[in-house]
């Protein structure tokens, strides 16, 4: 199969130049990467117009981020491109560990079956940002997506931010009401804010290395510890499309990056680690375990998100994921916002929120580089005391760590969240379980029923008279008997799986990033009302 073709996206001239109309856009997004590109579909779907602009003109070169979770899976199809996504990258939920020559033990992510989406895939990251530019062109009245225009400078006031930008057109100012910085680890805006990361660098390098080989391995996660091809470091095999496949090999702290890199010097390694030389190298890149983040992501008008705003190391899926539910946490708030629904200060709830999740990633990320590279003889002691113990006992498996796979965080307890007052049921903060339904004759998905608002889930019960307006109302029955209220949606739960998940006679108020705001076993129309002006950011 010949490997993906990097066709250069074509560069117009920008109309601040051209002498066509120009002004303040609502929304500036610096970075065609996944994140920026989300977010440039997420805020066109709640009718916000952005420009986008990104110093390059193709897609990225190399894999990348690869490994996409169920959730970031979810947030993907709401905006357009997960089905694509699924159809053409590797499924997978099963994860082997071994220590040595034997098989530790093996896990599987998504043991239940009736969800959508696969507990993770394995993606290109070049393929899912030409989804997402594809998706992106057919919004052309929300999306203006400028190739090689290059931020080179930005002001900000109390009502705009003014960039600085270079063209091969030459150079020109643009304005907008807010930005987002989604360019990435090495930001140019977090350096023009004079801003910097507070964490940790660790010493381990690492070589990723994608090979192109025809193999049977399974659709499998792999990792080593201590094995007889790479004696004394830890290891990570996982299948991709067209016969690519990714190998991570631990390199210690004192190697040469730029002489790691060199064919002669990586060939070697993967042919110990596959057994044979009949591959082709596709990509190869070397880097260092990083667990940092920006004090704060949102600074006056200009805000932070994925790898701008946060870097983990790569073991855990955590940092594409993290950078698209920061996406899907954010856009929602600034289209409140910007529509004069929310007020402003509603923002601030996105540092509140993200930063718990950014945090809770550079944990996980921490204590897995921990695990996976002992830096003292008792670390080494106690890791290999719990290799040893896992094969046997179930609660050794707890403690091996080759990096804690990505899963939503809880926003429990924070400002926009209501507090029920019965334990039963999902707790406030979640994100929601999806599960299977009946829409009339046709199958369908819950997730992709309960709409792109704010909405109200009622299971198994009747919802109560006097709801707030703009409220979306979904009731779910387990039949089809008997009609829908007016502006009800009514879906049947066939197989039981929603009043499984979520618990017969209660009441959800979800926000429009499909978490949990407020759960009710009784209510009437203005306690909801009170819970959502509570998730707006308006009580």
């Amino acid at each position: 199969m010949p490997r993906y073709s990097y066709e250069p996206f074509a560069y117009t001239t920008p109309p601040e130049i051209a002498g066509g109309p120009s002004g303040q856009y609502p929304v500036a997004i610096v970075g065609a990467g996944p994140v920026g590109l989300a977010a440039a579909i997420d805020l066109a779907q709640r009718g916000v117009r952005v420009v986008v602009l990104d110093d390059n003109d193709v897609v990225s070169v190399g894999s990348r981020a690869i490994c996409w979770s169920k959730r970031t899976l979810e947030i993907f199809d709401r905006l357009g491109v997960g089905e694509r996504m699924v159809e053409k990258g590797v499924t997978w939920k099963v994860g082997r560990l071994f220590h040595r020559e034997r098989e530790v033990w093996s896990f599987d992510l998504l043991p239940e079956d009736g969800h959508k989406m696969p507990a993770f895939i394995n993606l290109q990251q070049y393929y899912v940002e030409q989804y997402l530019v594809e998706r992106a062109a057919a919004l052309p009245e929300f999306i203006d997506l400028r190739w090689k225009n290059r931020v080179v400078s930005v002001e900000q006031s109390a009502g705009d931010v003014r960039l600085g930008i270079e063209t091969p057109d030459g150079p020109y100012h643009l304005d907008a009401a807010y930005v987002l910085a989604c360019d990435g680890a090495r930001s140019p805006l977090r350096a023009m804010l004079g801003l910097d990361f507070e964490g940790q660098v660790f010493e381990e390098r690492f070589l990723i290395a994608d090979v192109e080989m025809k193999a049977d391995f399974p659709s499998e996660r792999w990792f080593w510890f201590e094995p007889p091809f790479h004696k004394g470091q830890s290891a990570l095999l996982h299948k991709q499309p067209d016969e690519i496949y990714r190998i991570d090999l631990q390199l210690g702290p004192d190697a040469d990056p730029e002489e790691e890199k060199k064919p002669e010097n990586v060939i070697p390694r993967i042919a110990r680690v596959i057994g044979h030389d009949r591959f082709e190298l596709d990509w190869v890149s070397v880097y260092t375990f990083q667990c940092r983040r920006l004090a704060r992501f949102v600074h006056g008008r200009i805000i932070f998100a994925g790898d701008s705003a946060h870097i983990v190391s790569p073991f855990g899926a955590r940092g594409g994921n993290g950078g698209i539910q920061d996406i899907d946490n954010l856009c929602w708030k600034l289209a409140l916002v910007i529509h004069g629904e929310g007020p402003p200060s509603l923002i601030a709830t996105y540092d509140e929120e993200r930063i718990h999740g950014a945090d809770e990633n550079i944990l996980n990320s921490a204590r897995s580089t921990g695990f996976m590279t002992p830096k003292s003889e008792m670390e080494r002691i106690f890791r290999d005391s719990v290799l040893e113990l896992a094969a046997d006992y179930a609660f050794a498996r707890r403690l091996v760590n080759s990096g804690r796979l990505s899963k939503p965080c809880s926003l429990a307890g924070f400002s926009l969240q209501t507090q029920p007052s019965q334990a039963e049921g999902l707790e406030p903060g979640t994100v929601m379980p999806d599960a299977p339904v009946l829409d009339g004759s046709e199958h369908g998905w819950l997730l992709n029923r309960i709409g792109n608002g704010f909405a109200l889930l009622a299971v198994d019960c009747a919802p109560p008279p006097g709801l707030p307006a703009g409220l979306h109302v979904v009731q779910t029955v387990r039949d089809g008997q008997g009609a829908a209220a007016d502006g009800v949606t009514r879906l049947v739960d066939a197989q039981g799986r929603v009043a499984e998940r979520y618990g017969a006679g209660l009441l959800y108020l979800v926000r429009p990033d499909q978490h949990i705001a407020a759960r009710f076993r009784h209510a009437d129309g203005q306690e909801i009302a009170v819970a959502m002006m509570r998730a707006m950011g308006r009580e």
